[in-house]
């Protein structure tokens, strides 16, 4: 990790809320998550969202603000109150999540700034979320269809997704990121072959709507990387690291996999790519929420002590 501004720009576009944990209340929504990361790594990265006039959305805004989030694409909403979400972590530190519905973030609306930030961007993040509601789903695909290069997080938190929704933003993107549980949900709907591994639904689905790379995460079990044009499928081992909470891991790798991988530079290998996004997303997971202050001090001391200073690779 470097601290330098890079000239890539980006732009997430969904939902902002507070986590309301048992520890207290956490800045929170996926796409706000990797916007967040970004733009620690030095990818300036606008969110594109909407909260409610009221004393969580003046908040949420003057947080993010200190936090280094672009808060320009921002739309407040008078009859909509700011997105919270209740969470439980179990013995095991798993999440769930009990999810308001509606809130501000299910009406962003549509303006000719946000059609001129994405036409400006190098990348749009978007997750299945903020598909449950007509009029942001209505917004988004407006978006994509002047995106440069889009990246869908699959993020299926029931009951709020629905199979023609998901499948028709599979055939919007250009990457895809998943976890192991939402690809088999994925293939069922489309019927694949009970007897295939994941990499085969994974080639038959990217194959079907013409997704050119796509990353399988497996919480422990690290994450796989698959890119149809190349042919090939590259996994990395995640570090072993004492678990606080899993809120936000599969956000902070994301974002860190695309602050490499959108330099599109030859003298960055996808070892180096994935390895990067499996240390940030490590450090995170040993952290209280999904956006724990860091710098490149504090990262690259992470991996010495978990990883280097081991003299060693985990092989999973």
């Amino acid at each position: 990790m470097k601290n330098e501004q890079l000239a890539i720009k980006g732009v997430c576009f969904g939902e902002v809320l507070w986590d309301n944990l048992p520890t207290g209340k956490k800045l929170g929504g996926a796409p706000l998550n990797v916007a967040y990361h970004l733009n620690m790594l030095g990818v300036e990265t606008q969110m594109l969202t909407r909260v409610g006039k009221d004393k969580d959305g003046d908040e949420l805004i003057a947080l993010c603000e200190a936090l280094g989030v672009p808060t320009q694409l921002f739309q407040v909403d008078k009859a909509h109150a700011t997105s919270t979400v209740e969470v439980h972590i179990d013995a095991h530190k798993e999440v769930t999540y009990e999810i308001v519905y509606p809130v501000a973030w299910d009406y962003i609306q549509l303006h000719e700034a946000n059609l001129d930030a994405i036409q400006q961007a190098d990348f749009l993040v978007f997750g299945s979320l903020s598909s449950r509601h007509e009029i942001s789903y209505n917004t988004l695909k407006h978006l994509l269809r002047v995106a440069p290069y889009k990246v869908l997080d699959v993020n299926l938190r029931a009951p709020f997704y629905t199979k023609a929704r998901v499948l028709e933003l599979l055939g919007y993107a250009d990457l895809v990121k998943m976890n192991r549980e939402e690809l088999g949900m994925i293939a069922q709907w489309l019927d694949l072959p009970k007897g295939d591994n994941d990499g085969q639904f994974v080639e038959e689905i990217m194959q079907r709507y013409g997704i050119d790379e796509a990353i399988v995460t497996y919480g422990a079990a690290g994450a796989i990387y698959h890119a149809r044009r190349a042919a090939i499928s590259y996994h990395f081992p995640a570090y072993p690291v004492e678990v606080k909470d899993t809120i936000g891991s599969g956000d902070s790798f994301l974002a860190a996999f695309l602050s490499n991988r959108m330099r599109n530079s030859v003298d960055i290998s996808m070892e180096e790519i994935m390895g990067f996004a499996a240390t940030l997303s490590a450090f995170v997971t040993q952290s209280t929420g999904a956006c724990p202050s860091y710098d490149a001090s504090t990262i690259n001391r992470f991996e010495w002590i978990h990883y280097l200073g081991r003299g060693e690779v985990d092989s999973g």
